[in-house]
Order: C-alpha cells, then structure tokens, then sequence
C-alpha cells in the first residue's frame, strides 16, 4: 500500500459545463446542487451531513464533490484533471484517464468502471470494466484502484441516509461524535504501517509483525531509526493509554492466553471504530 489519492477534478464534465442536473455555477444554490469539496475536507470515514437524503459525497486525497440526487446525475472519476469531477491517481499512468462514474438512477447512487484496472471496494469485492454498475448503500464505501509498483489509490463515498432511517429527533442535545485519540507523528505512522491491511479493507486483515512494521518505515523514512523494538514502544504506549481510557480487550489479563496478534488486532479495530485511524491516513506512507 503505497498512495491513496490524486488531484481534485475541475468539476465539469468532459467538454461540456457542469455536470447534469448540478445545479452548479451562478447565484444561489438549489438543494442538491453539486459543490466541490477542498483539500482541506475531513475523511468521510468520520460521516458526512446534508439536508437532503440520498446526497452523494467523494472524496480523493486532495478534494472532491458533493452531489444531491437526481434521475440521471453523474460523478466522473479517474487521472485525467480537467475531463473529471474527482481525480485520482493523476501521477500513475495505470490509472485510467476516465476509470469510473457514480450515477444516480432509480433512486440510488451506482459505481460502474470503464477503466482498465478493476475497482476494489470493501470485503475485496471487485468491479470490473463494463460489469454491470453496483449500488451503494448508505453510509460510506471505501473504493480502491491499484496502481504501479504496489500503490493503491482511495476515494472515499459516503451517501447520506433517507430520514426515515434516522432516530428520533434531539434537537437540543449536543452532538456527540466519537472518542477520538490524541497521536503523536510519529505513533499515527507507526500504526498506519501496522494497520495498513485494516485501513485499506482486506476481508480478513492481521496486523505486520514488528520486523516488518520496521522494515517498511525504514523504507518510507531511511536514517530514522526504526527498528522492532522502538515500533513495539510506540504501539504499546497508544494501548496502554487507551487500556487505561477504558477501553476493553487490551491487556493480557483481558484476552487470555496465547496472545498472538490479539492485543494488536483489538488496538488497531479500536482505532478505526473511533476514527482515530481513517483510510485517508495511508496517505502518511507516500508522504513520510
């Protein structure tokens, strides 16, 4: 796992204005309209909101869009910036300059691939060129594209829910959004090597061994002086934080003898379940 992301889209389709039924450009925006999403925007892995039901959001490393539904209305994807809403993977010639569309019909957002490569979305379900589109649930879909020499690019898509799937109203209550740990650089890298497998949705993930965590931060960050035992102090010191925060399945007392991978696998499924950890962060290992 190597890159995860590429340069935001212009945000018109290819030749044309803006995309179907956008409502893009000039004066106020209608509900639903399309907008495009900053660099700057948070990982969907942490939830997304609008004010109406059924609006899709996608997100690359660097930006995305956001699109309410309509009958017909589309998302392009892929390396080529100017002839797409949402680049990805603008530096790998593997990547198709159109690889995909999101498209809305029949009430719902579909993901249908074009490209050479296939998609990989969560559970390793993959989705080859010209299969038929598959429809995406509510909530958020994680979709990979590989690349060369091992890279992986991730865009995020998050589709909002209908309102009657959400629970009664509490219109005074403070939102409350998930513990979220404090990292330091150093920890959060250190775990996104461990965890890679987690973040990047392998169906039956395990955590690197510390030699390995080792080897590749070594690889990311030559002269920095990983090695096994400074990766297992780090690691250890997030669970033994989060152990004492009362979080279960973290000592040895809790799971039992053999250990093996099971302190590590609870840490890291912690992490991600609090959004501590988020897909986005694989990002860290092309970047060190």
């Amino acid at each position: 796992m190597r890159s995860t992301g590429g340069t935001q889209g212009a945000g018109h389709a290819p030749g044309s204005g803006p995309p179907r039924g956008t409502g893009a450009g000039g004066g106020g925006r209608a509900p639903g309209a399309g907008r495009l999403l900053p660099a700057t925007h948070g990982s969907l892995a942490r939830g997304a909101s609008a004010p109406l039901p059924g609006t899709l959001f996608a997100l690359a490393l660097t930006g995305g869009m956001t699109l309410g539904p309509g009958e017909g209305r589309e998302v392009l994807f892929g390396r080529n910036r100017p002839e797409v809403h949402v680049c990805l993977g603008e530096d790998d010639a593997q990547v198709s300059r159109h690889q995909g569309t999101l498209t809305h019909r029949d009430g719902r957002w579909w993901v249908g691939n074009v490209g050479r490569l296939p998609l990989r979305l969560a559970e390793s379900r993959l989705l080859f060129r010209h299969e038929e589109p598959l429809p995406l649930g509510t909530g958020y879909t994680p979709l990979f594209i590989g690349g060369t020499r091992g890279r992986e690019h991730l865009m995020e898509v998050f589709v909002t829910g209908p309102e009657t799937e959400r629970p009664g109203p509490r219109h005074t209550e403070v939102t409350r959004p998930p513990r979220v740990w404090v990292l330091t650089e150093q920890e959060r890298l250190a775990l996104v090597v461990l965890g890679r497998r987690y973040l990047a949705h392998d169906p039956r993930p395990q955590p690197l061994t510390w030699r390995q965590t080792a080897a590749e931060l070594a690889a990311v960050q030559p002269g920095e002086g990983w090695t096994d035992k400074r990766v297992e102090h780090l690691v250890n010191g997030v669970r033994v934080r989060l152990s004492r925060d009362g979080v279960p399945w973290l000592t040895r007392e809790e799971v039992g003898e053999p250990v093996g991978n099971a302190l590590n696998d609870h840490l890291l499924r912690a992490l991600l379940a609090s959004t501590t950890l988020v897909p986005m962060d694989l990002a860290l290992i092309d970047a060190a």
